[in-house]
């Protein structure tokens, strides 16, 4: 695919960017870069799901070159730096391998540097995230995590609008448009790093969302995840001398957007193929309907697709599991962020092999997801919390979310209402309801079930969300049919984001729970599957109804 990288001690002539670029020593290594314009340089460090930028930057023709050492980084045209994780476990391995030096001179050199999320904010002085924790010292600035005491939802997880303050190449035909967001920790705009800067984006406060100075560009967005606008921005660098693509856009984005998310229950027929089902209604038999239909989802202008995998899977070894191949397939051609659950437990297969949840959710992410969903695991996890009030950190919550970040981890609750007629009769938080149950009943509580409903537990949805957050989830998927009662009380006591899923019949549905509830997104299958709604039809209401949507 490229030439093998040259370490012949030959200095690179190119400008650098100004000021703080030199603020930190580092190594002084010389090589001749590659010179092969076909190909980009990709820093993969080992944390989560680096997959989807692959599959953008191979998407626009380009190949990829991994960093292997040091030397490759100093070698490389441009360089893609996609950072995920933990900023401190980012920092200690590029220490520990050499390549926080080496990439502290490549951008000395001001060479085409282009960082993602985390990429971006190690280049800053130093973060707060179980810190402080230096960091390369190239911008002037601390990484400091969002203030949720004020009620601001975290992680910011969504489309939020960007607010263009540097004319860049990086960023043409990107005004008006949403790109999507995940993270807890921002940096802030100040007089020391203003010149870096070229987009803020506002989420309580107004934030550093991309920088450009010379060659060096980096965003705080997703653009492998931002759809037909975040590909555009990848070929504005990959080709900076192309004229570039204006994604048209009906609507100019100015705010956080709701999310309308299209899900897929998969399961494997009787012949082994994975099909896309839902009751009776919907059965595809053949293994490409999944990502056939994911696929026309994100063309269709959903913002996430989310896979359910209701499959048994005991009998597989753990690579060779069927809900891989389909993720694989699916980051190929949806630029949309991925989520799978289901599963996602600890599990010893048909030759005896065990395999620990966290070993599961890793392939999960290494095959193209960019979130995964626990159910039962989580609701057993929030009750030997609620009894001893110890964090063990052995669930398989605490485990992947550590890992891999808490914006990386949905907890799916499944309740069922459960009438009484006095709020005292429960230990339980109740809610009073708009139709009164059998015997008149004006009150109900949420128990929460676990194996796909069949069994009920002594936990209530509102104490269940509750302790999932303490515990590390990022998000929670409240599925109930007709509960919007249910999805208020619970997005308003806890400040990570709620999804509300089920029951979702027509348009008005989406609007009621947006304007009822502080949900953050609405999720649906059925209707979606069965094209009763085309999801175009449900943002169309949505705009008429006042709610910002990514259109």
């Amino acid at each position: 695919m490229a030439a093998a990288t040259s370490i012949n001690a030959v200095p690179c002539s190119a400008g650098r960017p100004k000021r703080r670029s030199q603020r930190r020593g580092a190594s002084t290594v010389s090589v001749r870069a590659s010179g092969d314009a076909s190909t980009v340089t990709l820093l993969d460090y080992g944390a989560g799901n680096v997959r989807s930028v692959r599959n953008a930057i191979r998407h626009l023709g380009f190949g990829i070159r991994d960093v292997r050492s040091p030397e490759d980084i100093l070698a490389a045209d441009r360089l893609v730096f996609p950072g995920v994780g933990a900023f401190g476990s980012a920092m200690d391995v590029l220490t520990r391998s050499g390549m926080a030096d080496a990439l502290r001179e490549y951008i000395r050199r001001d060479r085409p540097f282009l960082g993602i999320c985390l990429g971006l904010q190690l280049l800053f002085d130093s973060s707060e995230e179980n810190g402080p924790i230096s960091g390369l010292g190239v911008i002037p600035g601390v990484v400091r995590r969002f203030d949720s005491s004020k009620g601001l939802i975290v992680p910011h997880i969504g489309w939020n609008a960007l607010e263009i303050t540097k004319d860049t190449q990086l960023l043409k035909g990107a005004e008006g448009h949403h790109v999507y967001f995940v993270h807890s920790y921002h940096a802030l705009p100040s007089d020391e790093n203003k010149e870096w800067i070229s987009s803020v984006c506002n989420y309580g406060e107004s934030f550093i969302s991309s920088i450009s100075m010379g060659n060096i560009q980096a965003v705080q967005f997703h653009p492998e995840k931002s759809g037909a606008t975040g590909l555009s921005i990848l070929k504005n660098f990959l080709s900076p001398n192309s004229s570039g693509s204006k994604v048209p856009s009906r609507r100019k984005a100015s705010n956080l957007a709701k999310r309308v998310i299209a899900c897929l229950d998969v399961r494997s027929n009787d012949s082994g193929d994975l099909v896309v089902t839902k009751g009776d209604q919907y059965d595809v038999r053949n293994l490409g309907k999944p990502v056939d239909l994911a696929s026309q989802y994100y063309i269709d202008g959903a913002d996430e697709v989310s896979f359910l995998n209701i499959t048994g899977f005991r009998d597989f070894p753990l690579g060779d599991l069927p809900m891989l191949e389909v993720l694989r397939c699916a980051s190929e051609k949806v630029f949309v962020p991925l989520t799978v659950g289901g599963g996602i437990r600890d599990f010893t297969d048909a030759n005896g092999r065990y395999y620990s949840s966290l070993e599961v959710a890793s392939e999960y992410f290494r095959s193209g997801a960019d979130k995964i969903s626990i159910g039962s695991d989580a609701v057993f996890a929030a009750e030997a919390y609620l009894q001893t009030g110890v964090k063990t950190g052995k669930s398989s919550l605490e485990q992947i979310s550590r890992v891999y970040g808490n914006q990386a981890v949905v907890v799916s609750i499944d309740p069922r209402r459960v009438y009484v007629k006095n709020p005292e009769e429960v230990q339980f938080k109740t809610v009073k309801v708009s139709n009164k149950g059998p015997l008149g009943e004006e009150y109900a509580w949420y128990q929460c079930t676990v194996s796909g409903g069949r069994d009920s537990r002594p936990i209530g949805a509102y104490e269940l969300a509750k302790a999932v957050e303490e515990l590390g989830a990022g998000e929670i998927l409240l599925n109930c049919i007709d509960c919007d009662d249910l999805v208020k009380m619970v997005s308003d006591a806890v400040t990570i984001p709620v999804i509300a899923s089920s029951g979702a019949g027509t348009v008005e549905h989406f609007s009621e729970v947006f304007e009822k509830t502080n949900a953050s997104a609405a999720l649906a299958a059925g209707i979606f599957h069965r094209k009763e709604v085309p999801i175009s039809a449900v943002k169309e209401h949505l705009v008429d109804a006042g709610v910002e949507v990514r259109v």
